[in-house]
């Protein structure tokens, strides 16, 4: 499986492709700020064709560059509908000390098509690769994980709710430390260690690296 990576923008998000290889449908996660001028690149480089976009939450620093990548390619994006409203109101996903001023310039509306996520997770098909969107509020009420299949090596995206460093915050408006908890819990308990992360912020790892078993 391809995966391509790029940490972008002001708030220095991960924007994450994965295909079948090179000249194939490809995923586009969490685009952020700064985000599409990367996307563009790679999927020219690698001749991808652009299938979705998988919002791992609604925060707009991993939501910024969906309306124009998904506008520029006439993809969806799909994101959990407890997150929706955060494509329209980015301010009221973030706590109130959070500098205003650094929401300037974002969209402040949904990208053109939006398809909300199962509410209790699930199986998607797309050409690119089979997804398990797993639903793990904590970090927000709409988190989600996208598991895919089609490679040896587990792969999963966690967004903000578990980083290298360890579990994400749970202290912005919607967000729940016990249903942080309850949701690593679950991951530690049905992935394997050798799982591969593609974390929200900060490099790439593995669920054994991570600490939460």
């Amino acid at each position: 499986m391809l995966v391509l990576s790029a940490t972008t923008g002001k708030f220095g998000t991960n924007v994450h492709l994965v295909a079948a290889g090179p000249g194939h449908p490809c995923l586009i996660v969490d685009p952020g700020h700064g985000a599409a001028e990367a996307v563009l690149e790679a999927v020219r480089a690698h001749r991808l064709e652009p299938e979705a976009i998988l919002i791992t939450h609604g925060h707009m620093d991993h939501t910024w560059d969906a309306v124009p990548l998904a506008r520029h390619y006439g993809v969806p994006a799909w994101i959990h509908p407890a997150d929706r409203y955060q494509f329209g109101a980015p301010a009221k996903g973030l706590p109130d000390s959070f500098p205003r001023e650094l929401l300037v310039g974002h969209p402040d509306q949904e990208p053109d098509e939006v398809s909300e996520l199962p509410e209790s997770g699930g199986e998607l098909a797309f050409a690119a690769a089979e997804v398990t969107v797993l639903h793990t509020p904590g970090h927000t009420g709409g988190s989600v994980m996208f598991r895919f299949g089609g490679d040896d090596v587990p792969l999963l995206a966690t967004g903000d709710t578990l980083l290298a460093a360890g579990p994400g915050r749970a202290d912005a408006p919607g967000a729940s430390p016990a249903g942080l908890r309850a949701s690593l819990g679950m991951i530690a308990a049905t992935c394997p260690d050798d799982t591969r992360l593609l974390t929200g912020h900060g490099p790439t790892t593995t669920l054994s690296e991570t600490g939460i078993r």
